[in-house]
């Protein structure tokens, strides 16, 4: 009995606000991915430096720009409530969203911040934000890198 009601409380609070919501505590998995009760979202119109991806200062050091970039991502959510409106579904199942929190788009707020690029191959909302980011420095921005996607396809030197 304990178990069914368990099940059922677990069912109810993961019903999404809408057909197209996720709202809940997020994991941050990486830079542009989030989970949600079990539910992976990719950020929609962003592309962060893979978890392993190296980046170099503008002395040529290497630093660990992709583990800093879902850092600073978990700083910004915290453990407080992300809503994230799902607007497609990605070939590996994934939830494509725009996810907000505290008022706040964190897909912009990744690349205007640096932490994130433009993923203009699907989206071009994020492209003015990318650019302030690039004449600014921000983070990734300061030195060189490899766009995630073409570190990827195994590309390591910019």
């Amino acid at each position: 009995m304990l178990t069914v009601i368990a099940l059922i409380a677990t069912l109810l609070t993961a019903v999404p606000a809408a057909a197209n919501d996720l709202i809940g505590v997020a994991s941050v998995i990486d830079g542009d991915t989030l989970e949600i009760r079990g539910v992976r979202i990719r950020l929609h119109g962003i592309d962060a430096p893979e978890s392993g991806q190296v980046c170099n200062r503008p002395s040529g050091a290497a630093w660990r720009c992709g583990q800093q970039a879902a850092l600073a991502l978990s700083d910004r959510i915290g453990r407080g409530t992300v809503a994230c409106s799902v607007r497609d579904i990605d070939r590996y199942d994934r939830a494509v969203a725009v996810c907000i929190h505290s008022d706040e788009d964190l897909n912009r707020w990744m690349v205007s911040e640096g932490w994130a690029v433009a993923y203009r191959r699907y989206s071009r909302d994020y492209i003015a934000d990318e650019d302030q980011a690039r004449r600014a420095g921000r983070n990734i921005w300061a030195g060189t890198f490899v766009m995630p996607w073409y570190w990827r396809r195994g590309q390591r030197i910019p």
